[in-house]
């Protein structure tokens, strides 16, 4: 996902107007004389003011009281809210249909836009994971960055890998993915739905048929008990899905019943 194109150029006017006027405050680049001339610059030509901007950002208190462009109050509030930015070091994860997952310190997780393009179309699926330096910024109630990254060049072992993908499904799970950097937007996380009630009776009515189940062989009997020990898990997970005192020992029974059998049938496989 990206911004509209409509949001997108409002970004960029924004963008330029502030560094411009930094870039003045700062005396540097001053053969570029028109905030015009300076839009136009490539991105590289940019990184000075781009840093004086980001190392100091008390330097967007000055622009506002400015408004240098004339710009409107929503428009200078948009900027303000630039204050809330995020800069640090990201592994960018995986490109979803609404956004892309930047993991940063911590296991914090943030729900990323793209700019022009999607994310997706700047860095391809098949480069992820990807460590990148780069700024986050809030924008209308979404996660932007600035347009610019900075990324290094090395190799992501398996085991940061499995790290990384366990933090996110944590995250994703516990619905602490961050998709806005405007804590007024973002509301009360909401737990995590338990499940309902009403699978109770269908799991006892499926212990009651099981419990009269009695294997003929010792491979149909090792299924059986596997099948039991899942729906005593199943049930557990519904009545106390946060008890794991009781939770863990009932999954460490299911697992002994998953090894039994897989043994027998790698003993039936080579008799």
């Amino acid at each position: 996902m990206n911004l509209s194109p409509e949001d997108t150029k409002l970004y960029y006017k924004l963008m330029w107007s502030l560094q411009y006027y930094i870039k003045l405050q700062g005396g540097v680049l001053e053969e570029i004389t028109t905030l015009e001339e300076y839009a136009s610059l490539p991105s590289d030509e940019k990184l000075k003011v781009r840093k004086m901007l980001w190392d100091n950002p008390k330097l967007i208190d000055a622009y506002l009281q400015a408004n240098p462009e004339g710009f409107s109050s929503d428009e200078l509030e948009i900027v303000r809210k630039w204050k809330a930015f995020v800069k640090g070091t990201f592994y960018i994860l995986r490109h979803l249909k609404k956004y892309s997952i930047f993991m940063g310190n911590n296991d914090r997780v943030y729900a990323v836009v793209g700019l022009l393009s999607p994310l997706e179309d700047v860095i391809p699926s098949y480069a992820l994971p990807l460590m990148v330096e780069a700024i986050l910024l809030p924008f209308k109630g979404l996660i932007i960055y600035d347009g610019m990254f900075n990324t290094y060049n090395i190799s992501i072992g398996g085991g940061i890998r499995a790290s990384l993908n366990h933090a996110y499904m944590v995250a994703k799970q516990k619905e602490r993915i961050i998709a806005t950097l405007e804590p007024e937007l973002a509301g009360p996380q909401s737990a995590a739905p338990k499940p309902t009630k009403d699978l109770l009776p269908k799991l006892d009515g499926v212990v009651s048929q099981m419990s009269a189940l009695k294997g003929e062989t010792p491979l149909q009997t090792a299924a059986i008990s596997l099948a039991r020990a899942s729906l005593e898990l199943a049930i557990l997970i519904v009545q106390e899905p946060e008890d794991f005192s009781k939770l863990k020992p009932a999954h460490r029974k299911l697992s002994r019943a998953s090894k039994r059998l897989n043994n027998l049938l790698e003993i039936e496989e080579y008799e």
